[in-house]
C-alpha cells in the first residue's frame, strides 16, 4: 500500500540522515550532504503521508479502518480536517509532520552555527522513533485488516462510524495541532543539550538553545490554554482545569521548560547551574514521552475522562522503550560528562538576584513533583488523588514563587544590600497589604488565600515598576517582565474564580421567573439546533437590563449527554449557565381522576374493571434502547366490562437524563385514553403499583417543562484570561530578543 509504503521511506531517509549526521559528528567523514539528503527524504515521505491521510478522509474513503472510526459523510470540512488527528495513528502522523516541518527550521538554523551533524543526529532520531510507531499503529491499516472476517474483501461501508460530538467544535481544530506542535519542538532543546554534551560545549549552547526554550515553553503553554478556555466555555466541565491526568501530563513539561528558562539565565549571567541546565533540557523531553505514554498507552483509561483507548502490546512497549532510548541517551552522555563539568565558580550569594530566580525555578520543579506523583499514582496503585490534593500542596509552592518572583527583581545580579532591597520593596508589601485587607472585606477568611492574594499582588506592583523602568531604558528586554505581570494577573484570577466563586443547581418552570445571585431567570422555551442540538433560551433580568443565555444539549445515547453552558462575561465576574436536564411530564388540567392499583388486583375505572397484570419490557424497551430514546416500560392492563375484553399497555419512558415520559394509549371499552402519571417498581414483587389516570375527549392534557441548570457566579475571569495572554506575549517578546541575541 503507498501510505506503509511512504512511511517506510519516511523512516530509511530519516534512519540514513542518522547514520550520515553520526559519522560526520565522529569524525569519520563529511557526510552533512548524504545527511541533508536523507533529511528532505524522510520529510518528503512525511509530507506526503499526511497528504494522503487527508485525501483519504477528505475523500471519504472507508476502506480505511481508520477513516471509518473517526469520520462520516455529515461531518463538515473543518471537522473532517480534524479527524486526521482525533485517533492515535493519526496524532503520532501528525506529530512526526511537525517534527518534519521543525527539520528544515532547525537545519537552517544550525548549519550557519556549525552544529548540524550533532543536533540533527539527535533530533532525527526522536523523529524516527515516531515513524516506527506509525509503522505498528499506521493510520493506512485496512478495514478488512482491522476487522478480518467481518466484512468481505472489497466490500466497503457506506458510511463510517464518525467524529465523536464532544470533539465536534472549533477549539478541536486549534487546541490539539498546537499541543503537538510544542512537544516536537521540545525535542529542539534536548537536540542541542545532547550535542553540547557531545562537543563538550557547557556554555555557548545556551546562546542557541534559549530561543527554542522559549518558543516551545510558549506553544507548548499555549496549548495548554486553549484546552483550558475549551474546557471552561464549550464543553460544561465548570471550570478550566480540572486536574485530570491527561492535563496534567502536558502540564509538567511546560513547568520544567519555564524552570530550564529561568536557570539558562543564571548561567548566562553568572556561570551556575551548569549541569542543572543539562538536567532540565533533557527530563523537559522526557516528561513529554512519558506523557505521549500516558495518553497513548490507555493505562489512564479508568483515570481519565480523555484518555485514549489501548493501542496495542506493541505500541505500548514502544512508548517504553523509546522512553528509555531517551533516557539512555541523554543521562549516560551526561554521566560521562560530569567530571569536565566540575568548574570552579563561586556559589550565587544569598543576597543577588540569581538567587531568589534559583530559587523560584526549584519552586516551579517542586510543583512539576506534586503533579507527576499525583498523576502516575494510579499506574502504580488503584488510588487516584482528587483535584483538591493538588490544589493544596500546589498552594504553598505558588505562594513561594510568586514572592520571590517579585523580591529577586528588587535585587542586582552582583551582591546587595539588604537593607536597599527592603526600602524598594515596603511600598509594595504595603500594596499588596491593602490588597489583602480588601479581599478580607470582601469576605475572604482562608489564611493561606490571603496570603496568596498578597503574594500575586506583590509580584504585580514589583514587576509593574521594573517593567515601567525598562521601556525607559531598552523595551526590548521586556520580555520577561511582561510575563510575570501576566503569571501574577493569572494566579489573582485563579484565587477569585476558584476559590470565591458561587454556583447553584435549580429548576426552572417554563415561563416561570426564578431569582438567583441577583438575576432573574426565566427559562422560555428551547429551539433545534445543526447537528440535532437543542439550544433551551433563558432570559435573564437585573435592573431593568436583561440578555438570552442559550445553553445547549445533545443527548448522545449510551455515550451520555453534551452539554454546552452558556457565558455572559463582565468586568469583573462571569455569569455561567450550564444545563443539567430537562424533565416533562404530562397532566390532565380538569377531572382526570388517578387511581393507583398493585400488581395483580382490579379497580373500577367509569364502569370498566381493570386489572394490572405485568410490566412489559418486551419491543417497547428495545425499541427505545436502540432509537437512543431510553429505555420503555409498559405495564400491560386487561379491562373487562358487559361491552367486552381488552388489553391495553400504557407506557412510561424513562430516560437517565430526565423525568419519565408518560405515553397514553386508547381504549375502545372505555371511549377515552388510558395514562400512567407514575410508577413502583419492585421486582417480583406484589407490591408493585401504577397509578393510572383516564383522558375523556374534550379534556386538556397539559405539558410542563422544567430546565434543570446550575448557575455559576465566576469572580475575575477576564483578569485570568488577560494574564494568560500577557504571559504568553512575554515568551513572544523573550523569544525574539534570544533569538536576535544568538
Amino acid at each position: 500500500m503507498i501510505g506503509t509504503a511512504l512511511l517506510v521511506l519516511a523512516l530509511a531517509g530519516s534512519l540514513g540522515a542518522v547514520w550520515a549526521y553520526y559519522r560526520t559528528a565522529a569524525g569519520k567523514g563529511d557526510l552533512r550532504q548524504f545527511g541533508r539528503i536523507g533529511l528532505f527524504v524522510g520529510a518528503a515521505a512525511i509530507v506526503a503521508a499526511s497528504i494522503l491521510l487527508l485525501t483519504n478522509i477528505l475523500s471519504h474513503d472507508f476502506s480505511y479502518s481508520y477513516v471509518w472510526n473517526y469520520s462520516d459523510r455529515s461531518l463538515p470540512l473543518q471537522y473532517l480536517i480534524s479527524t486526521f488527528y482525533a485517533g492515535q495513528e493519526g496524532s503520532f502522523l501528525f506529530w512526526a509532520l511537525c517534527s518534519a516541518i521543525l527539520s528544515f527550521f532547525l537545519l537552517r538554523y544550525t548549519r550557519t552555527r556549525k552544529i548540524e551533524a550533532h543536533v540533527l543526529s539527535v533530533f532525527l532520531s526522536a523523529q524516527s522513533f515516531l515513524l516506527i510507531l506509525l509503522l505498528f499503529k499506521s493510520p493506512f491499516r485496512t478495514i478488512w485488516d482491522a476487522f478480518p472476517g467481518q466484512l468481505p474483501t472489497g466490500q466497503v461501508p457506506f458510511d463510517g462510524k464518525g467524529l465523536n460530538p464532544l470533539l465536534q467544535n472549533f477549539w478541536m481544530v486549534v487546541h490539539p495541532p498546537v499541543l503537538f506542535i510544542g512537544f516536537a519542538v521540545t525535542a529542539i532543546p534536548f537536540s542541542m543539550a545532547l550535542a553540547a554534551l557531545w562537543r563538550k560545549d557547557y556554555s555557548e549552547w545556551l546562546k542557541s538553545a534559549f530561543p527554542w526554550v522559549l518558543f516551545a515553553g510558549f506553544v507548548l503553554g499555549l496549548g495548554i490554554m486553549l484546552g483550558a478556555y475549551w474546557a471552561y466555555g464549550v464543553l460544561g466541565w465548570g471550570g478550566y482545569w480540572g486536574w485530570d491526568p491527561v492535563e496534567n501530563s502536558s502540564l509538567v513539561p511546560w513547568i520544567i521548560l519555564m524552570a530550564l528558562v529561568h536557570t539558562m539565565l543564571v548561567q548566562k549571567r553568572k556561570g551556575n547551574f551548569v549541569r542543572t541546565n543539562f538536567v532540565l533540557a533533557i527530563v523537559a523531553f522526557l516528561s513529554v514521552i512519558y506523557s505521549t505514554f500516558l495518553t497513548r498507552s490507555g493505562i489512564l483509561g479508568d483515570a481519565s475522562v480523555h484518555s485514549f483507548t489501548d493501542p496495542g502490546t506493541a505500541v505500548h512497549a514502544l512508548l517504553l522503550i523509546f522512553l528509555g532510548y531517551a533516557a539512555a541517551a541523554g543521562f549516560g552522555l551526561f554521566v560521562t560528562r560530569l567530571p569536565e563539568m566540575r568548574v570552579a565558580i563561586a556559589p550565587l550569594n544569598y543576597r543577588s538576584r540569581g538567587f531568589f530566580v534559583v530559587l523560584g525555578s526549584f519552586a516551579l520543579l517542586a510543583s512539576a513533583v506534586v503533579v507527576l506523583f499525583g498523576t502516575s499514582l494510579p499506574i502504580f496503585s488503584k488510588t487516584t488523588v482528587e483535584g483538591s490534593f493538588y490544589d493544596t500542596m500546589n498552594l504553598p509552592i505558588a505562594v513561594a514563587m510568586v514572592i520571590l518572583l517579585g523580591y529577586s527583581l528588587l535585587l542586582r545580579w552582583e551582591n546587595e544590600e539588604g537593607t536597599h532591597a527592603l526600602r524598594r520593596s515596603l511600598k509594595w508589601i504595603l500594596a499588596a497589604l491593602v490588597v489583602a485587607g480588601i479581599m478580607f472585606w470582601l469576605g475572604a477568611r482562608d489564611a493561606m488565600m490571603l496570603l496568596f492574594g498578597f503574594a500575586s499582588s506583590f509580584a504585580l506592583f514589583v514587576n509593574l515598576e521594573v517593567a515601567y523602568q525598562t521601556i525607559k531604558g531598552d523595551p526590548r528586554w521586556m520580555g520577561g517582565k511582561v510575563a510575570h505581570i501576566g503569571l501574577a494577573l493569572f494566579f489573582l484570577g485563579v484565587l477569585a474564580s476558584g476559590k470565591y466563586g458561587h454556583k447553584q443547581q435549580f429548576a426552572l418552570g417554563l415561563n416561570s421567573p426564578q431569582k438567583v445571585f441577583g438575576y432573574t431567570l426565566t427559562y422560555t422555551g428551547s429551539h433545534a439546533l445543526e447537528g440535532k442540538k437543542v439550544g433551551y433560551d433563558v432570559n435573564v433580568d437585573r435592573d431593568g437590563a436583561s440578555f438570552l443565555l442559550t445553553p445547549v444539549m445533545l443527548d448522545l445515547g449510551e455515550q451520555g449527554v453534551l452539554r454546552n453552558p452558556d457565558i455572559r462575561s463582565f468586568l469583573s465576574k462571569d455569569l455561567y449557565l450550564s444545563p443539567i436536564s430537562l424533565d416533562r411530564s404530562s397532566s390532565v388540567s380538569e377531572g382526570g381522576e388517578k387511581v393507583t392499583v398493585k400488581k395483580g388486583e382490579t379497580v373500577d375505572l367509569d364502569g370498566v374493571r381493570a386489572t394490572f397484570v405485568r410490566f412489559d419490557m418486551g419491543n417497547h424497551g428495545m425499541e427505545a434502547m436502540t432509537s437512543g430514546a431510553g429505555v420503555s416500560v409498559g405495564s400491560v392492563l386487561e379491562l373487562s366490562s358487559a361491552k367486552g375484553k381488552e388489553t391495553i399497555t400504557p407506557v412510561a419512558v424513562y430516560n437517565q437524563r430526565s423525568a419519565p415520559v408518560f405515553e397514553p394509549v386508547e381504549s375502545r371499552l372505555l371511549g377515552a385514553k388510558v395514562q400512567l402519571v407514575g410508577m413502583n417498581i419492585q421486582m417480583g414483587s406484589s407490591q408493585s403499583t401504577v397509578t393510572l389516570q383516564v383522558i375523556r375527549p374534550g379534556q386538556e392534557v397539559r405539558q410542563t417543562e422544567t430546565l434543570i441548570v446550575e448557575a455559576s457566579i465566576k469572580p475575575c475571569m477576564n483578569l485570568l484570561w488577560s494574564g494568560a495572554i500577557l504571559l504568553f506575549l512575554g515568551l513572544i517578546i523573550s523569544m525574539l530578543q534570544r533569538k536576535r541575541e544568538a
